[in-house]
């Protein structure tokens, strides 16, 4: 159980920076602006990825399961779409890569989360 603890609190604090940076560099970074344009989404668009991120990462904090659920179900459809969407436009393998490195870790908070979860609720 504490092994489980561990990598739960690691990998989810790991999410959490991630989405935080993302949020942070969605709302700042011009390079990013052009990004969002160069695989076809229309600007507003990341400032919206940018809030969810932002609120995403904190939920994954709160004790209230549907929210968790909630961040956890949205962040992979970005991370999905992230990736697809790097694949769409033919960008190079590191591109493609880096969200489905991010969704691995997102998976393994969560898998570690359930077992957290249930193991709390047996004792």
């Amino acid at each position: 159980m504490k092994a489980t603890k561990i990598i739960y609190y690691a990998t989810t604090g790991l999410m959490s920076l991630a989405m935080l940076f993302s949020t942070y560099a969605y709302l700042t970074k011009p390079e990013l602006k052009e990004a969002f344009q160069h695989l076809g989404f229309p600007d507003y668009f990341r400032i919206e990825l940018a809030i969810a991120k932002g609120l995403a990462a904190i939920a994954l904090w709160i004790p209230v399961r549907l929210l968790k659920a909630f961040a956890y179900i949205g962040l992979t459809i970005n991370l999905v779409s992230a990736a697809v969407a790097h694949i769409a436009v033919g960008d190079p393998i590191g591109a493609v890569m880096y969200p489905v490195i991010i969704l691995a870790i997102l998976i393994t908070s969560y898998v570690t989360y359930s077992k957290k979860a249930t193991a709390e609720k047996l004792f």
